[in-house]
């Protein structure tokens, strides 16, 4: 079957997601600057964090899935994992929100994301399994260096929290910086399956 059914799913669950997100942000109860920060800004901040993670998943599934001719059961139940594990940001996003960040939602967060990069990388190799390792995607991710390293990173973000400093709050900004390091890397555009795509003339 075609990735066209696939995508058009996918594109409506991330959106969804983004949508819930933005709505539960708390509205001030006043009508100035400080009112903002005061009632919504951590709101504000662990919002954009997960928006941003959302659109680096949305932007790397559309790259990917030019890449794929056919989709099998297979590539459907991965893809779900992964929709399904990106479903629960605005959960622990709301949670670490509402809790200021304690230690407990900051940890679940991470394991969120760490599980979210589990399932990508369940669903990329899926799809090379499927399509033999001459496939396209399979010589556009090479060594795939930034995927094997952000679940390393989301794991020394989630340790950080439980163990350092477990009387304060230093483990906790330091899981954050993990975490938002992580954002970072991946916002910087990957040219891999750009080069590979336009190679096969995949690419609308």
């Amino acid at each position: 079957m075609s990735t066209s059914r696939l995508e058009a799913f996918s594109d409506g669950v991330l959106a969804i997601i983004i949508t819930i997100m933005v709505l539960e942000l708390k509205v001030p109860d006043g009508h100035g600057m400080s009112d903002l920060v005061h009632t919504t800004g951590i709101g504000l901040l662990t919002y954009l964090l997960s928006f941003v993670y959302v659109g680096i998943y949305w932007n790397n599934h559309h790259h990917m899935f030019h890449l794929v001719r056919q989709v099998s059961g297979g590539v459907l139940w991965a893809n779900l994992s992964l929709l399904f594990s990106l479903s629960l940001l605005p959960f622990t996003t709301g949670w670490m929100d509402d809790t200021k960040f304690a230690r407990t939602p900051v940890v679940v967060y991470g394991l969120n994301l760490l599980v979210a990069a589990a399932a990508y990388f369940t669903l990329q190799n899926v799809i090379i399994r499927r399509e033999g390792p001459e496939s396209p995607l399979r010589k556009a991710v090479g060594s795939d260096y930034k995927g094997k390293t952000s679940p390393a990173i989301y794991l020394a973000g989630i340790l950080s929290a439980l163990l350092i400093d477990r009387s304060g709050r230093v483990g906790i900004w330091i899981a954050l910086a993990f975490f938002v390091g992580a954002a970072v890397v991946w916002i910087v555009p990957d040219r891999r399956i750009d080069r590979v795509a336009r190679r096969y003339g995949s690419l609308d």
